[in-house]
């Protein structure tokens, strides 16, 4: 799992900025923006090739369409749908013999995935290693459909049908990479009590606790829970997430409300790697979690 305020945000931490790749980086936009697609950035890219063939600027080509200069910027780098009668009027100022129609056929968003998550979901779908510490709720990587369908059901601000069922749907696009990738490493701890709390009532957690317990019967997943009794740990200062490219180059994600943190400072991820790797000792062994989460299913 859509959104990460990634290009103004990313660059709140530091040394976050020309180290994050540009095709990821790319994919940052502000709140009030839409999510790109793959068929955005290839509409305005048709768009904007176009309109240099015609010998036109953005802001030669802006007034000739009827549309303003921010309107016209924002459809070439693939941020924003073409308003109505764009099209038609691009085609006939651009002589777009019926290209520009046809591209417009395929336009879509990716919804579902936060914007500010976006740039790491990217990363994500490559990554070799991937490290996930959660003390909120189950990481989404790990949700039973049920318990996702709650999360989504009962947030804040209200969510339409719409959204819901985009939200699911990335939700399980994403799932994919646990079975789809077995050559990637996940290892993943969660608290103990995000595991008590009964979510969704008793019968979802226990269907959630099924759902772990199946996947840890993958070999490349590695599940860990950190025990309430364990009084201090080396993760208190909250979630984070860490993930290794096939470059074998680090990065680290840290969420909080509203806002995601991608960080690519060499420093910032070695001492929060350092921070996993001390976890991983405090926490449960995968034979001691496994035994713990049948404990709690039959407790539900």
């Amino acid at each position: 799992m859509g959104s990460f305020q990634t290009s103004a945000r990313v660059r709140e931490v530091a040394g976050v900025t020309d180290e994050v790749p540009e095709d990821v980086a790319e994919g940052s936009q502000g709140r009030g923006e839409p999510e790109t697609s793959d068929s955005l950035k290839t509409f305005g890219a048709v768009v904007k090739a176009f309109r240099k063939r015609a010998g036109l600027t953005q802001e030669g080509f802006a007034p000739r369409v009827g549309y303003s200069l921010p309107t016209i910027a924002s459809i070439e780098q693939g941020r924003r749908f073409p308003p109505p009668g764009f099209v038609e009027q691009a085609e006939v100022v651009l002589d777009g013999f019926g290209a520009l129609k046809d591209a417009s056929k395929h336009l879509s968003r990716k919804p579902g995935l936060a914007s500010w998550f976006r740039p790491w979901a990217r990363l994500e779908a490559e990554a070799v290693s991937l490290y996930t510490y959660e003390n909120r709720l189950v990481p989404g990587l790990l949700q039973s459909p049920a318990y996702a369908n709650i999360l989504f059901h009962e947030q804040i601000p209200a969510l339409g049908d719409d959204q819901i069922k985009a939200q699911m749907a990335a939700r399980i696009e994403r799932k994919k990479l646990l079975t789809d990738r077995p050559d990637t490493t996940y290892s993943f701890i969660v608290e103990e009590h995000v595991l008590r709390r009964r979510t969704g009532g008793a019968e979802v957690m226990r269907e959630q606790i099924d759902h772990i317990l199946d996947l840890c019967e993958r070999r490349n997943v590695e599940f860990q829970i950190m025990p309430q009794e364990r009084g201090h740990h080396a993760g208190l200062d909250g979630p984070m997430r860490l993930l290794e490219t096939p470059e074998n180059k680090w990065y680290a994600y840290c969420e909080g409300q509203e806002t995601g943190q991608l960080i690519s400072d060499r420093k910032v991820v070695s001492i929060l790697h350092k921070r996993y790797a001390r976890m991983r000792s405090q926490a449960l062994s995968f034979e001691e979690s496994v035994s713990l989460l049948r404990e709690i299913q039959g407790a539900l």
